[in-house]
């Protein structure tokens, strides 16, 4: 959520869990987790539900990417946990991986399964099938069982008939193994990453304008320079993904003096910015790194 203060539009009040009551915008954005790249973003009002218009979101998300990206597994959260985006998955032949709304029939079958691999003393998994009101199919359900120790928060919910556990459910039409499920669903936290790193190094959730469009449009913005930053990090040969914070202090904040020597300008560079030798190779790339225009300008290759 991106709390607002004042009466811009689409300002409305929703589920805020960090300052209930308070105006905000609720944003969706799909993101290609090992790219580190947001596919697409929405801006909406406060007031909608995390599910709402996933579908004709997805479709657009999905539209522009080639068709040699093949996407692995679609993960969300328990707000689209719903048969029209399952169903949607499904057809596209996609895999997924969402965590499931623990309603009171859920809780019910989950409290029914008999048979558990424990993974270690506090962990055990199950799994079962079923067909939930106005679903056109059973689906499978992965549970995860932890042992409720003193003094440590659980991830996920208690069952009343099941005292001293707390259950994580999804649904999903993988093949794989419970704990494998668990384990691919818990790198969706590279979204949350995501969502910190716009709203804390780029400032996503400041721009905000009176007109809604407007405001959605700095949005758009600004996940467009996140991408141009995850594409200057490739093309330049970083190793490994660097926040925007880290990126700014560790590559474009550089303190330097134009000097001389004698009658040659030198230019003094700050040893606290890592010194030539160290940045030497990402200058380098930097100064060969090929520039294509868009034919539309009749404008040469750059270099």
């Amino acid at each position: 959520m991106f709390e607002r203060y004042g009466g811009q539009e689409g300002a409305r009040k929703g589920h805020n869990p960090r300052k209930h009551g308070r105006p905000s915008h609720h944003p969706l954005l799909a993101v290609l987790a090992e790219a580190h790249f947001i596919v697409h973003g929405w801006l909406r009002s406060g007031d909608c539900g995390a599910g709402r218009g996933v579908v004709e979101f997805l479709k657009e998300a999905l539209a522009p990417l080639p068709e040699r990206l093949g996407v692995r597994v679609v993960r969300a959260d328990a707000g689209f946990f719903d048969q029209k985006l399952l169903g949607f998955l499904e057809e596209r032949g996609l895999g997924y991986i969402v965590v499931a709304r623990l309603t009171r029939w859920l809780k019910r079958e989950a409290a029914r399964v008999e048979q558990w691999r424990a993974l270690d003393e506090d962990f055990a998994v199950g799994e079962f099938r079923l067909q939930l009101f106005n679903w056109d199919r059973a689906r499978r359900f992965v549970v995860i069982r932890e042992r409720v120790k003193e003094k440590q928060d659980s991830a996920g919910k208690k069952l009343l008939d099941i005292p001293g556990y707390t259950f994580r459910l999804f649904v999903t039409n993988r093949a794989e193994r419970p704990e494998e499920i668990w384990r691919d669903y818990n790198q969706r936290a590279d979204v949350e990453n995501r969502i910190a790193e716009l709203k804390y190094d780029l400032a996503a959730d400041d721009f905000c304008l009176q007109e809604f469009f407007a405001t959605e449009a700095a949005f758009c913005g600004i996940l467009f320079l996140f991408n141009l930053l995850s594409e200057f990090q490739r093309v330049i040969g970083l190793k490994g993904f660097r926040q925007p914070a880290t990126l700014r202090t560790q590559v474009f904040l550089g303190g330097a003096l134009l000097g001389r020597a004698g009658r040659q300008l030198v230019l003094h560079l700050s040893s606290a910015w890592g010194g030539l030798e160290k940045l030497k190779p990402l200058l380098d790339n930097l100064m060969s790194l090929v520039l294509a225009t868009s034919p539309k300008l009749g404008m040469p290759v750059m270099t």
